[in-house]
């Protein structure tokens, strides 16, 4: 379990005169978990300054009695200037002021500054000091303006559930393929009629596993069916003998060791039929379905459907009958587990279905959270894991982080009840104002045994929300 705290951000854009010769504009105050970052652009081009004085300009953060000076720029006549740099003096706020001399100030000054956040900052204004010295560092004057407030809305922490990696990776590609026989045979013909292309289903499926280094094919599973036409005892023999001929063409192509492929068969493909003619539009589709499901014996009932619906059994014999006679065919592989994690990164743009959750972490540690690569392992990962409760979580995590509320609701919904969901379900309720199911949300998540439910339940108790 991860806690990450949230952004927070106030934005100004205006244009400001703030204190005489200073203009300001572009403010932004905003906090990524313990530091909060400043930045503006000071317009000084109506700023002047005499030869023998000098100019300090500090950004200072108020709260009360709390206080915090941030970095000055200082502004020096030539005289000033140059007294400082001859006798080795550090300039008026110290070694870390930025100074100019007023002959080689610039227009504009973007002004960055990043300090770790206080408690106290939330609700601090932020003011700008001019302040006017002579010779002997003697103040003369003094100005202060308002820049900003910097104020926090309640977003808590949310909480971030790390999978556990999977001892053997498993997975498989399933498929069917419609290989044609000529009457009554068992022997493949690559050639005839459509098998080049129905066989070629199989290969590209089998090759596209097995020319990857890092999986490693475990079993290819075939089964035959046939459809009910003649008798059920020949139809038999059709469906053991037919794949077993597509094991020995497989065989052939791929040298695979052991007993890597296996068979099974299904005489007459009933089901299939079935599934047909509940979707067709047949005249006595509601009696054809009746007695395939009812209780005779095969040949009986194939032969009972040709007796007493003779235009259906026809429509069914040339429409439905070929597709029943098919294989279907199941690749199963094993895919080797990564620790590297730009490797992770790299395997996740071009093929994320050969990760676990687990490397999607692994993978998403190393982004900032909320920046868009963040948000992309976590909403890749639930595309690869739909149904996966924890895969559902993380991203409902980071689809309340870019303020997806939306989206943040579909994947909770998808999520269990462990403390950590019933948690995140907390903190959307916080993000959507409702803060009544928030407290309900945050206790049940507290006695689960969650620590960060309490603090967040404190967090938005002292808010009085």
């Amino acid at each position: 379990m991860v806690v990450v705290a949230e952004a927070q951000i106030a934005i100004d854009m205006r244009k400001q005169d703030i204190v005489d010769g200073v203009s300001v504009e572009n403010l932004k105050m905003e906090r990524n978990g313990g530091y909060i970052a400043i930045d503006m652009l000071w317009d000084l081009s109506g700023l002047d300054v005499d030869e023998n004085r000098a100019v300090l300009l500090t950004p200072w953060l108020v709260n009360d009695n709390d206080s915090l000076a941030l970095q000055s720029v200082g502004v020096y006549g030539r005289q000033r200037y140059y007294f400082y740099v001859r006798n080795g003096e550090s300039m008026l706020s110290g070694k870390d002021e930025k100074s100019y001399k007023v002959s080689k100030k610039p227009d504009t000054i973007e002004y960055h500054n990043l300090v770790p956040y206080a408690e106290w900052m939330n609700g601090s204004v932020l003011l700008l000091h001019r302040s006017d010295y002579g010779c002997c560092n003697t103040l003369l004057a003094e100005q202060v303006g308002m820049l900003g407030r910097y104020t926090e809305a309640f977003f808590p922490e949310l909480v971030y559930v790390r999978p556990q990696g999977q001892i053997e990776k498993r997975d498989s590609l399933e498929g069917s393929a419609f290989i044609d026989f000529p009457v009554d045979q068992t022997m493949i013909y690559p050639d005839y009629r459509r098998n080049t292309a129905e066989l070629g289903k199989i290969q590209s499926s089998i090759d596209s596993v097995r020319n990857d280094v890092d999986i490693t094919i475990t079993s290819v599973w075939l089964k035959g069916y046939a459809s009910p036409e003649g008798s059920y005892a020949h139809n038999k023999e059709l469906a053991i003998g037919r794949t077993a001929a597509l094991k020995r063409y497989i065989q052939q192509l791929y040298r695979f060791e052991g007993d890597v492929i296996s068979t099974d068969y299904e005489p007459e493909d009933w089901a299939g039929l079935r599934y047909y003619v509940e979707r067709s539009n047949l005249a006595h589709r509601a009696e054809i379905i009746t007695l395939i499901d009812g209780n005779l014996e095969p040949d009986a009932r194939e032969w009972k459907i040709k007796r007493d619906y003779p235009m259906e059994y026809s429509f069914l014999l040339q429409n439905c009958y070929p597709a029943l006679r098919h294989t279907d065919y199941r690749i199963a592989y094993t895919i080797r587990s990564y620790s590297d994690v730009e490797e992770i990164k790299r395997i996740m743009c071009e093929r994320p279905q050969k990760l676990d959750l687990n490397e999607f972490y692994l993978a998403a540690q190393e982004y900032e959270p909320g920046t868009d690569e963040f948000t992309e392992v976590f909403e890749t990962a639930v595309r690869m894991f739909p149904d996966d409760t924890i895969a559902n979580l993380n991203a409902a995590n980071a689809a309340m982080r870019r303020g997806d509320l939306t989206s943040a609701k579909r994947y909770l919904a998808k999520a269990d009840d462990s403390p950590e969901a019933v948690y995140a379900r907390g903190a959307l309720a916080i993000r959507q104002k409702d803060y009544d199911s928030a407290r309900r949300y945050l206790n049940e998540a507290k006695s689960l045994g969650l620590e960060q439910a309490g603090i967040t339940l404190e967090q938005l108790e002292k808010g009085r929300r």
